[in-house]
């Protein structure tokens, strides 16, 4: 700015009671650049006067000139500004009023021309973008300035968040340079921010490196705050979405300090060198995740100085531990060290104007912007140191690893021609060896084949065990299903087992056992058909392509057989009845088999409630 180049006047008129001791503006048409107002704001608290009526009616006592320390902070009650311009040439002066800062929640702007209301304007971002009288990220009215005719302009300032009001007057040929070349710095600021992000980005996707990954994330979601800090993101992002303005600076803070203490725990590599400081980064990004969901649903101005103060903590800390790592050797510690110093005194200072500590003639953003721009490309100075060391790591270990290739190759070819020299030796002894082997195979496989029929083999009666049962009932369940023959299978009981044990012995009922075991072979003469113990007094049969009056002949043969068997024990004739229940059905599932068992049984137990000593055959209504 050139102050110079305006023309100012500063007159103390007596015009009327509104303007009664206040500093006006004279303003020419030799205007250049942007002109600052700050010199000629008053303010009152808004809870003298709420509405343009009340507070023009002020006098002139209650109107004090605004100061930095009046108003540069977050979340101040709502105010009222006032200032007077007037045009000091003949002819006509178009002008533009321009409030650069973009987080004003409302401004309800007042255009008094020779004491009375001829505008009213209502502008902030709590307001959708497209309601701006001329869309920019700064809010602007354009006027034009009369001849000799005072201009009175109020502004009611509501907002939670930084109340500061770089307001300043431009004509229309100065603004238009002044966005081009503000537009040219932070176009230039946030495509630089989203190449390097979106760069890092990539060797993360290609590299699977975790550093590059939180660095991409920790640019991004600073370029987004620094887009939203501008008034960017509202404008091309979500400008039908003020309520957004509201949560996104709450929720990027924390998130930027969340990759921000990732990224450190992977460049500092703590994991290796520093595991409490390993833990107090990982705590601090769950503590940032907290922060993220949680503070931008408090208060807004509660908000902010959580995440001010958690900003300076978190780079006072991440400072602290890159110092120690630097001063015990870390060659990256160095670097980083560097690279922070500059966000830490950004911070520092921003916070510090923010929090109305500090007073500097800049955008309270500004010293914030310098910081990361400077740590962030140092940052990716470290990165590119680290990812060289890692190329010159690996490039070193591929040649030891050619060394040793080279050296197991030698090796391979003496060992080989060792091999040769052996082969011509050992060729003798293993063809007689082989013999011997053939031999041993041979007998091996034979006794495989008997331990495999031993394991299918009921000890006592010799006929097939449960195992072997349920094996073959599985198989000619498929065959039957494929085959859409019929199945049958029976139920076998011995009658009064457990008085033949009690009366004669258990020797004697397992002789009763291995003669019941016999006669079914004998009875069952088709390759296809099974006989196994089932367990205890119990008998099994597998009766395949078998129907039901088929499996019921059988059945009943059986019986008739074993009642006339001659068993005798120690001179002892022992009188011996059999139960069966029969079940006989083409399987249709893999469940079938089961079920045709569980029928049979269900038969068997009818059987034998029926008085024993006969056959039953499975029907629905068995119980």
């Amino acid at each position: 700015m050139k102050p110079a180049s305006f023309f100012l006047l500063f007159l103390s008129l007596f015009m009327v009671s509104e303007v009664r001791s206040e500093t006006l503006l004279a303003v020419g048409e030799d205007a250049e650049g942007a002109l600052a107002l700050t010199h000629w704001l008053y303010h009152t608290p808004a809870e003298h006067a709420d509405d343009i009526t009340t507070v023009r009616q002020l006098s002139s006592s209650r109107w004090q000139r605004l100061t930095p320390d009046d108003n540069n902070r977050i979340g101040i009650p709502a105010f009222w500004v006032r200032f007077s311009i007037y045009n000091a040439e003949n002819t006509p002066i178009d002008r533009i009023l321009s409030l650069a800062n973009p987080h004003i929640d409302n401004i309800s702007l007042y255009h008094v021309i020779n004491g009375q209301v001829k505008h009213q304007m209502i502008m902030g971002d709590s307001l959708p973008f497209n309601q701006r009288p001329i869309i920019n990220n700064h809010f602007l009215y354009p006027f034009q300035l009369e001849p000799d005719v005072l201009h009175t302009f109020y502004l009611k300032i509501e907002t939670e968040g930084s109340a500061s009001l770089p307001l300043s007057l431009s004509s229309p040929n100065s603004f238009a340079k002044d966005i081009e070349a503000s537009s040219l710095t932070n176009g230039f600021q946030l495509g630089a921010l989203t190449a390097i992000g979106l760069f890092s980005l990539f060797i993360a996707i290609s590299s699977r490196s975790f550093s590059y990954s939180y660095y991409s994330g920790y640019v991004l979601s600073v370029t987004l705050l620094v887009a939203t800090l501008h008034g960017f993101a509202f404008r091309f992002i979500w400008p039908d979405w003020p309520l957004l303005q509201k949560y996104m600076i709450p929720f990027l803070v924390p998130t930027t300090m969340f990759f921000a203490l990732l990224f450190t725990e992977k460049v500092l590599q703590l994991k290796y060198h520093n595991l409490r400081m390993l833990r107090l980064c990982r705590y601090g990004a769950f503590v940032a995740v907290l922060l993220a969901f949680i503070t931008p649903f408090i208060n807004y101005t509660v908000s902010l100085y959580i995440n001010i103060l958690a900003v300076l903590i978190v780079t006072v800390a991440l400072m602290i531990m890159a110092l120690i790592q630097a001063m015990k050797g870390h060659k990256l510690a160095k670097l980083y060290t560097l690279a922070w110093s500059g966000m830490l005194v950004g911070s520092f200072v921003t916070a510090a104007m923010y929090l109305g500590l500090l007073d500097l003639p800049i955008s309270h953003l500004t010293p914030l912007m310098l910081g990361l721009l400077f740590e962030i490309v140092f940052m990716a100075a470290v990165l590119a140191i680290r990812y060289n060391d890692e190329r010159k790591s690996k490039l070193k270990i591929q040649q030891e690893a050619v060394i040793q290739a080279q050296r197991i190759r030698e090796t391979r070819e003496e060992s080989l021609k060792i091999e040769a020299e052996s082969n011509e030796k050992l060729e003798q002894m293993v063809q007689g060896r082989t013999l011997e082997l053939e031999i041993a195979l041979r007998e091996l496989n034979e006794a495989n084949q008997k331990l495999t029929e031993q394991a299918t083999i009921d000890s006592l009666t010799g006929v097939k065990n449960r195992a072997a049962f349920d094996k073959r009932l599985q198989a000619e369940g498929r065959l039957s299903r494929r085959q859409q023959t019929p199945m049958a299978i029976l139920m076998l009981d011995i009658d009064r087992f457990k008085s033949i044990n009690d009366t004669y012995g258990h020797l004697a009922g397992d002789q009763a056992l291995r003669l019941i075991a016999q006669t079914l072979n004998e009875k069952l003469k088709r390759p296809g058909d099974l006989v196994s113990r089932f367990g205890g007094e119990e008998f099994a049969i597998i009766l395949p392509n078998t129907d039901e009056d088929g499996a019921a002949l059988v059945a009943e043969r059986i019986r008739q057989t074993v009642a006339v068997l001659p068993i005798t024990w120690e001179s002892h004739l022992i009188p011996l009845t059999i139960s069966i229940g029969v079940s006989a059905e083409i399987i249709n599932t893999e469940q079938h088999p089961t079920q045709l068992l569980e029928q049979s049984d269900k038969a068997l137990y009818c059987a034998k409630n029926d008085g024993r000593n006969r056959v039953m055959t499975y029907t629905p209504d068995t119980l």
